[in-house]
This record gives structure tokens, sequence and C-alpha cells, in this order.
């Protein structure tokens, strides 16, 4: 770790990251832990875990608390996915149900409940673009907005709890051919499982399993030793308990490590949130996208690759305000695009946020956060183990905090 004065930071002020964590989350137990980690200029400037990582066993969170990272797994999928796109084997414009025969000839719904849906005819296919940038039409079935969310409810498919879908990739593209789509392709922007259908493609394209492309391909070339589907046997004692708000806004364990699905090995394989990590793997992750798609001497995708995914990819500029369709998302809609499998910055005065025009992001469900801004140097990851993620404004509050740190 480097001084934070070395790296244009200051001790003091970061230093209030940890004063505000503990009086306004941990003393009113609000969370059981968190972990902050910033990095600026090549060095991790700060790094501190506080509080617990499971209270039933009292175990203090650590620096490698390994993390249910939820959401975050879907830039790890995008770049995967951008990957295969740099060997040439598909466009942005293909249409999915090239690759996908399920998705063939999808409607769009006008009336009626699970199973028996009235649709008309999509105004144009689904695209791979489309997918990676959430104007699919498809959508999550923990929305609970409408007819649609609630047939994927009743088949399973894209909700946040400790029961993942019962199948393969393949079964749940299958099963999403028998449902409608929210909206025709590219009228609007809507949260959902188009992440686990890029999955899906990454499977179809190269003819690897998720996991195994994974391994090959990001996992092993960054060093990230800690971060998969599931967490081995030798790792147990690392995970983190699980907590949600439960009667009288008091901490309930959602997920107990000692129990929990994550142990073992899943068969379906969820690139849009099924992945756990660290900090310091997550870290690795963030640094070769800040560093032009290469980290150290592994080259992952090109920077040209990489100015293409972070750039704002919603029709005439618009922003999260102007195109989303549902009110769920993992950062302010105001004044934030969308790119491919990125949040995307686009004006810092419209959302109220400090920071940088042109600084990525996303987050997870169970409250984790990172961001990356090239234009600081800055990279900002903030681990925790709480649902549901938009109770606190931990991204927001951090901003603050980190950048009222930078002293050049």
């Amino acid at each position: 770790m480097a001084r934070p004065e070395d790296v244009g930071l200051s001790s003091e002020r970061l230093a209030r990251i940890d004063d505000h964590l503990k009086k306004r989350y941990l003393d009113a137990e609000k969370i059981a832990g968190a972990l902050t980690l910033v990095w600026r200029r090549g060095e991790i400037a700060w790094l501190s875990p506080v509080g617990s990582m499971d209270l039933e066993r009292g175990r203090p969170m650590a620096e490698d608390t390994i993390f249910r990272i939820y959401s975050m797994s879907k830039p790890i999928t995008s770049v995967a996915l951008m990957q295969l796109y740099e060997h040439g084997h598909f466009q942005l414009t293909d249409r999915v149900d090239r690759y996908i025969p399920a998705f063939r000839d999808l409607g769009v719904y006008e009336a009626g409940s699970f199973p028996n849906y009235l649709t008309r005819p999509s105004a144009r296919a689904m695209t791979v673009q489309d997918l990676l940038r959430h104007t699919s039409g498809l959508t999550y079935g923990f929305m609970h907005r409408s007819n649609v969310d609630h047939g994927y409810r009743k088949l399973g498919i894209g909700n946040v709890d400790d029961k993942p879908f019962d199948g393969s990739l393949a079964e749940m593209c299958e099963r999403l051919g028998e449902l409608p789509l929210e909206f025709s392709p590219g009228d609007a922007w809507n949260y959902s499982v188009s992440t686990d259908v890029c999955g899906r493609l990454i499977e179809v394209i190269s003819g690897e399993p998720l996991d195994e492309y994974f391994r090959r391909h990001l996992f092993e070339p960054l060093g990230m030793e800690d971060t998969g589907f599931h967490v081995a046997a030798e790792k147990a004692d690392r995970l983190a308990a699980c907590y949600e708000r439960g009667r009288g806004k008091k901490l309930r364990l959602q997920d107990d490590p000692a129990t929990s699905h994550y142990l073992t090995k899943p068969k379906f394989l969820s690139g849009g949130g099924g992945l756990v990590s660290t900090a310091a793997d997550y870290l690795r992750f963030c640094r070769m996208l800040e560093g032009g798609g290469q980290l150290e001497r592994q080259r992952i995708l090109s920077h040209k690759t990489l100015e293409l995914m972070t750039r704002n990819h919603l029709g005439e500029g618009r922003d999260l305000q102007e195109m989303a369709l549902g009110h769920f998302a993992e950062t302010p809609y105001a004044g934030t695009g969308f790119g491919l499998g990125f949040s995307v910055q686009m004006d810092c005065a419209a959302g109220g946020l400090v920071g940088s025009e042109g600084e990525f992001a996303w987050g997870g469900a169970a409250s984790t956060a990172f961001w990356v801004d090239p234009f600081e140097e800055l990279i900002v990851i903030f681990m925790t183990q709480f649902m549901p993620s938009r109770t606190f404004n931990f991204r927001g509050q951090l901003k603050s905090i980190i950048y009222g740190a930078i002293e050049d």
C-alpha cells in the first residue's frame, strides 16, 4: 500500500470512510461489516475492513473475505463476450436468434397473464447490443412490476434469493422463449436477465461451459484466484454471511455461509449475478479495465474495444432517466448512460454526484459497488453483504468522501 499523500490523496480525509461507516451503519446495527478499497495512480491508498463478516460466529471482516458480488458479475460476463467479438465471431448488430433459436419471433406483451399471453409482433429483432446494454425487452422476476415478470417468477427465472434457476443456461433460454418481451428491443432500458443470455452466447460461440471459459480466459490470466461460481471447501471459512432488513429494521440472516448454496458448484451458471469474489480479485479486474484492457503483461481486450464498451449506447445520447422502463438499477438514473456492461457517467450535475464524466461502474444486489474513473486514475471497490441494495446510498456517500480526499 502507498501513503495516500504519495498518490494525491489525504490520509486524514480518507479516514472519514471508516468513521462514516462505523457511526452511521455499524454502531446503528444497520449492516454487519464492510470493506472499502481505494486505488489511485497505480497504488492501493486505502484498504480497510470494518465490522463483522459473520455476526453469528463472531468473525471479523477481513481483507480476504469472499463476497457474493451478484450483478458485479455482469461486467465480467460482458468483457468475456467482447473477447469473442475481438475474434470476429459476431457483430453487435447480429440477431440473438441466430445463436439462440428459441428467441426467434418473440412477441411483445399486449395482455393476459401466465401462461396465456396476447402478444404483438416486435418492431425489430433483439440484437447482441441490446443484451449488453439492457434494451432487449427482457426483464427480471424480482421486479414485481408486470404480468411478464410474473411469468418469470412462475418459471423460477431472475429471482434474487437463495433459489437460483433450477436448470442450465441453455434451459433458461428455452424457457424465456415461452414468454413475451416487455417492449420491442431498443425502445426502452430495463434491467434484466440479458447478461445471463450473454453468458449463454459465450457458451454457444466458444463451445465451452461458462465457468470454464471464465477460468481460462479471465480468472487465470488476471490472477483472480478467489473468483468463481462457488466457494471451494478449503476457502469456505472466508465466505461472509449475507443479511437483509427484517422487522423493525433489524438485521436478519439471509444466507448462512455454513449452509449456503455457494458452497457447491451450481447447475445454473449465472453470468448476470452468480459469482463470488474478493476485493483483491475484483481490483485486478478493474485495474485491467483502467489499464485499457491489459494488466501487467496480460492483454484481455484492446483499448479500442473498451472505449466502445464504456461509451453511452442508449439511443440519441439519452440517459437512464429518459429510457428506463422500471425503477431498479445499481446507479442513479439522471445523467447516467449505459454502455456494454457498465453504467457510464455522462453528466455529474444532472445526477447530483461528484465524479468525472466518463467514469463507469456497477453494483450488486447485496450492496457491493465499484467504479473506475480513468480521468482521476481512480478505482473504488466497496464490499458488504446487505440486501436489498437500494436501502442505503453507499455509492453516493463514498463518492462524497473519496473525491473530497483528492488533493491533486
